[in-house]
């Protein structure tokens, strides 16, 4: 990874809006900008020097994996060993308004005292994050590789009688065993009628003789997350059931294909929901078309109604229809997509033609 261009471009950034220097201490943000994947740290920017901060649990692994920054350990809190870097002089110092909480934001104005000026500034560095680089991308990939490997390795698992939670553990464990660092999110297995819960958890029901199961489930490697959707049926599938599958299919596909380099996110969501809503079945969809993902499981763009944001080449969004029938059940096909400048590719390598159990 190439911490120092992103700290680079940050500076940049940090610059085109006046700022003399920047707090960070969100945890992916410590990741991107320079390498800590610990859960305690500071980073400072200030005079076009980077600081980071941490305590004495880090040292060791600090000093391995903090790079473009001078690490310091206090013995003590972290802000009052920053505030001496920033006491003396007068500054206006960002924080991230999106991830500081209102405690924290108070203990930073009393340890730096009057003479620094706080502005709070959200998404400053999604900014950056949201159109990912050659190693990003690289290791985006695999984690989707993995993350489809372990869902055909949990597809020989659904089986009448299986509880939704040995479902979920078999997959979790095979994602460990591939080497992922854990799972994106708590692993969905829905079947029968909890398939119409668009976030149900695998719990202790177990799998009917007929119906919808939804798994949705991702894995984390070395810190970038997949995410992938698919849907199955047990049992005799019925003739309105297969035009309900057929109809997300069709409005996931119809959604990929809008995907390209100047539409915004809410046309892409369009594109998705008319398929649905032309089929009839547009009220029962009932979330977003899909979302960013890299460092967070979800990360913007968010693909939604009237969402104005562009795509750009090198941003990785899910897209992932879907549609819940109250006491009848639930089907969401979901892939993971790249930008690319013609389009884009779907990198989840899964078919999606409806398995028949």
């Amino acid at each position: 990874m190439d911490y120092l261009s992103r700290q680079k471009t940050f500076q940049q950034n940090l610059d085109a809006e006046a700022f003399d220097g920047f707090l960070l201490t969100h945890p992916p943000n410590l990741r991107y900008l320079c390498g800590y994947t610990g859960s305690n740290g500071l980073l400072l920017f200030l005079g076009g020097r980077r600081t980071f901060f941490t305590d004495g649990r880090y040292t060791e692994q600090a000093r391995a994996e903090v790079r473009g920054a001078r690490v310091v350990i206090p013995k003590g809190p972290l802000l009052p060993v920053a505030a001496k870097l920033m006491a003396p002089k007068r500054a206006k110092i960002g924080f991230e308004a999106d991830h500081t909480t209102v405690a924290l934001a108070a203990d930073m104005r009393k340890a730096m005292g009057k003479s620094i000026t706080w502005k709070p500034i959200s998404g400053l560095v999604m900014r950056q994050r949201i159109v990912k680089d050659a190693d990003e991308l690289r290791m985006l990939r695999q984690a989707v590789r993995v993350g489809a490997d372990v869902f055909q390795s949990a597809l020989k698992h659904i089986r009448p009688g299986v509880r939704e939670s040995e479902v979920a553990g078999r997959l979790e464990l095979a994602a460990r065993e591939a080497g992922a660092d854990g799972m994106s999110f708590e692993t969905i297995v829905a079947a029968g009628k909890r398939s119409a819960l668009p976030h149900g958890r695998a719990s202790a029901e177990r799998v009917p003789r007929r119906g919808f199961v939804v798994v949705d489930s991702g894995v984390i490697l070395r810190g970038y997350c997949s995410d992938m959707t698919r849907t199955v049926h047990v049992g005799p599938l019925g003739r309105e059931e297969r035009k309900w599958y057929e109809s997300v299919l069709e409005a996931q596909l119809a959604g990929s294909d809008a995907v390209k380099p100047g539409k915004t996110a809410g046309e892409v969501d369009k594109a998705a929901r008319e398929v649905l809503r032309r089929a009839g079945l547009g009220r029962f969809f009932t979330h977003s078309t899909g979302h960013g993902v890299g460092l967070e499981i979800h990360e913007p763009p968010r693909l939604g109604k009237a969402q104005q944001e562009e795509l750009r080449p090198g941003m990785v969004i899910t897209i992932e229809p879907g549609i819940y029938i109250p006491g009848k059940g639930g089907i969401r096909i979901e892939d993971m997509v790249l930008v690319t400048e013609s389009g884009c590719e779907v990198l989840t390598p899964v078919g999606k033609e409806l398995i028949e159990i």
